[in-house]
């Protein structure tokens, strides 16, 4: 046999016992019977891999029945582990039901399901977990072809004495609904034709026609309704690379091996895994969420669940009228509705704006010229999250991994600085999403949340559908607790509705961060948790974790204060800071201090103490500044700011959860009460990009103040990128807007070049040594910096953007790449 064969044989009898050993398991905790325990899996290995199979001569239906009457009554029995994620799918499904009906979309009790490839009706059954089919549903209809399979769904329906529901032995293509279904029971008149829901669990894969099948579900599906998919699949990430519409690919990939292995097994039994039929019926319907998932418990076998729904998100011309009005909050560039669809907006408007465009504006025009789906955000419930490639480098640089859990910026001395309004239209860093939610209370008309990192907009989305669909009980366990042990559920359940898909995919493969036992939760994750775990091991080493519970008790400052010297010696001892805290390796993967930004500490301190380039050389002047550096920062901190009660930024990194007396703002019963109101999130927008990218997509003029948190301090001094970004941000800034940056610098080197391009710059908060210049004192200083002059405009926008469109989203400057707080 040649090396693959082999591969292949060793897979094949790993997967045998593996299935031996879940034969026995089920033995030994199943109660026997016929439809449990060993012989339930006795007849699933004769009917499966023993017994021979019709040649399909008959007719598909002749060789459903060969294959599955013998194993028809233990069927559900066998298939409990073998099929996983159909739970998932009817809890994702029923949620989206459930949000349409509080939207006001589905009346109660009037919604049509139809279940192709029903089988058994075990979904049906396993769908009273979450609604009451009996009451929630006017009609249910199980459409499959075996007779076999039918027979044991009759009986389980007469079984529960569910009424509502039909079973329907008959090829999926040919089925139609009654005519009595497009009646509403209660008020007696037409209504729009078609189910709410259309379901497929595990039967694309067994039906060998399944192109016809899935045109079909079009005209079965009503415009609003939604479909649910769940089946075995395999796939290169190659396949998809180059599609924007199939709502994130995050895990989708199955390696070679697998791909010829998984292949040739369910081949045996006719089941058909090829990558074509996930993609047809993602051609052919919106993807609302995505996620592709493994059964390790036998031998990782590939699945997905697909929620999707009508592929035009509105009828006629208004489908692109939807997407122009989205596009408009996209750039901030103004948007008149037409009086009629047949004339065009007023040419003047037309003409001032047409160059700004989103780049969610531009895939939709591309898939829209190639009968494609839109891009998945496009069909989600909510308009957060802007359209992005999660392919791209730029993006999965990041490994699946957001820096910061939370933020270290200060909202408290935000909101004193920018007095933000209701006619505020906001640019700021998304780096954790706290600061972001400490804007959205004060109600400003537009916030644009951008950070290059997916991962980092994907927290902040969590805690956007949080306040959606969360009580505040349930909010605090998971982000004041960092954890939660019903998170998963929860995430399917009622967060999915508020999510995208790519949101979506990654917290159901991270949903251990706040389910698993061991750890601290949230706030024990993201790449700066280096720094938070090592100064809690020290502590630990040294015996000193009662000290640190005393500091985070403390109810006074001298209290507190005579306790931090026991603290001090190790935390700031010489021999840790020359060993680790000093080193830029520490610097960059644990605190996220980029070298440019490193640097400016140290110029900043031989400025102070007049030591020559020379003299830097000679003296350990790196490792002392950085040292001095951290003195200044933590000592007045203890000295000025009440841990216990006021400094939650610092609380948290001792005890890895907030307090009830100590933890940020939206976080309070009385921000969850104006976060969770309808509407409090509509002005926000999710920008996953470098801020250049998005100010050069957002209309001159537009925004009236920009938070670029310390990014600044990211460009590299003999560049030119910190003069473009002044220059852009010129742009993007209506006359008098302003910008407000945080530096490690007392006197950063970029503020002459805002001065060149139209700013006035003030500083705002400086930090000498043993003061405080907020809670976290964590920067040298603070600076507004307010547009007094308009610089001249390119003569076209469109001319910055397309060369970023073409080329700027896959190479950009070393500077440049790390634009992400």
């Amino acid at each position: 046999m040649g090396e693959p064969h082999l591969y292949i044989a060793g897979a094949a009898l790993f997967v045998s016992a593996t299935l031996v050993s879940v034969l026995l398991l089920s033995f030994q905790k199943s109660k026997t019977g016929q439809e449990s325990g060993i012989v339930s899996f006795c007849k699933f290995a004769y009917a499966t891999f023993l017994k021979p199979h019709k040649q399909n001569g008959e007719g598909q239906q002749e060789a459903l029945e060969s294959f599955y009457k013998t194993q028809a009554a233990v069927y559900d029995a066998t298939r409990k582990r073998l099929l996983r994620g159909r739970e998932d799918m009817l809890g994702l499904l029923a949620a989206q039901l459930k949000y349409k009906q509080d939207a006001n979309k589905l009346k109660p009790g009037e919604a049509v399901w139809v279940d192709i490839g029903g089988g058994t009706g075990y979904n049906i059954e396993a769908m009273a977990a979450f609604v009451p089919v009996q009451t929630f549903f006017k009609h249910v209809y199980l459409v499959d072809l075996s007779p076999s399979l039918c027979d044991v769904a009759r009986k389980r329906f007469e079984r529960l004495g569910w009424k509502n529901v039909s079973v329907v032995c008959q090829d999926a293509r040919a089925f139609r609904l009654p005519q009595d279904e497009n009646v509403s029971p209660t008020t007696k008149e037409p209504q729009t034709g078609g189910a709410d829901i259309v379901t497929m669990s595990y039967s694309l894969s067994m039906i060998p026609d399944y192109y016809s099948v899935v045109d079909s579900l079009t005209s079965l599906l009503k415009p609003e309704g939604v479909i649910g998919a769940c089946d075995f699949y395999v796939q290169s990430i190659v396949d998809v690379s180059s599609r924007n519409y199939i709502g994130g690919a995050f895990n989708r990939h199955v390696n070679w091996l697998a791909r010829v292995f998984w292949r040739a097994w369910f081949d045996v039994d006719r089941v058909s895994l090829e990558a074509a039929r996930r993609d047809y019926l993602e051609y052919r319907f919106g993807t609302v969420i995505s996620a592709s998932n493994r059964n390790y418990l036998l031998g990782g076998i590939p699945y997905y669940i697909f929620i999707g729904c009508q592929k035009e998100i509105a009828s006629g011309p208004s489908s692109h009228e939807a997407i122009e009005e989205l596009d408009a909050s996209f750039t901030e560039s103004p948007y008149l509705s037409p009086a009629n669809h047949l004339q065009e907006m007023d040419k003047a408007v037309e003409q001032s704006t047409r160059e700004i465009r989103s780049k969610a504006y531009e895939s939709a025009v591309i898939n829209l010229g190639s009968n494609l789906p839109l891009p998945s955000s496009f069909y989600q419930n909510h308009h957060h999250r802007i359209f992005y490639n999660d392919l791209l480098p730029k993006h999965t640089q990041f490994k699946n991994e957001y820096i910061y859990a939370f933020n270290w910026e200060d909202p408290r001395v935000d909101h004193r600085l920018l007095n933000i309004g209701s006619d505020d239209v906001i640019l700021a860093i998304t780096s954790a999403g706290d600061n972001i939610l400490d804007y959205l209370q004060k109600s400003p008309r537009r916030v644009h949340a951008v950070d290059l990192n997916p991962n980092q907009n994907h927290l902040l989305e969590l805690k956007v559908a949080s306040f959606m669909a969360l009580g505040h009980r349930d909010v605090w366990k998971i982000f004041g607790d960092g954890k939660h042990a019903e998170f998963r559920e929860l995430l399917i359940n009622k967060l999915s509705p508020h999510l995208s898909s790519q949101a979506f995919q990654y917290w159901l493969e991270h949903s251990h961060v706040f389910t698993s036992t061991k750890g601290r939760g949230l706030y024990e994750t993201g790449g700066s948790r280096i720094a938070i775990k090592m100064v809690r091991h020290l502590f630990r080493l040294f015996g000193l974790e009662a000290e640190v519970q005393k500091l985070c008790e403390a109810q006074t400052l001298n209290e507190q204060r005579e306790i931090w010297p026991r603290l001090r010696r190790v935390l700031l001892s010489k021999p840790l800071n020359w060993a680790i805290v000093s080193t830029e390796w520490f610097a960059w993967k644990a605190a996220g201090v980029p070298r440019n930004q490193r640097n400016m500490i140290v110029d900043d301190y031989m400025k102070r103490n007049g030591l020559t380039e020379a003299m830097k050389k000679a003296a350990d002047v790196s490792g002392q500044s950085i040292w001095e550096y951290v003195v200044d920062t933590l000592d007045p901190v203890i000295q000025d700011t009440l841990i216990s009660h006021d400094n939650y930024f610092y609380y948290l990194c001792l005890r890895g959860q907030f307090s009830r007396k100590c933890h940020p703002t939206y976080l309070s019963p009385k921000a969850h009460v104006k976060l969770s109101t309808p509407g409090a999130f509509d002005g926000l927008r999710i920008h996953t990009d470098e801020i250049n990218e998005v100010i050069n997509r957002i209309t001159p003029g537009t925004l009236t103040i920009a938070v670029v948190m310390d990014s600044m301090d990211w460009f590299d001094p003999k560049g030119d990128e910190a003069a473009q970004q002044a220059r852009r941000l010129n742009h993007a800034l209506k006359m008098g807007g302003r910008v407000l940056l945080r530096t490690a610098s007392i006197d950063p080197w970029y503020i002459k070049h805002f001065q060149d391009n139209g700013f006035t710059p003030r500083r705002v908060g400086a930090r000498f040594r043993g003061t405080c210049i907020d809670r976290v004192n964590m920067y040298a200083s603070a600076w507004i910096l307010t547009k007094t002059a308009e610089l001249e405009r390119p003569s076209s926008g469109r001319t910055i953007s397309s060369l970023s469109l073409n080329n700027g989203s896959e190479k950009r400057s070393n500077s440049v790449e790390h634009l992400v707080i």
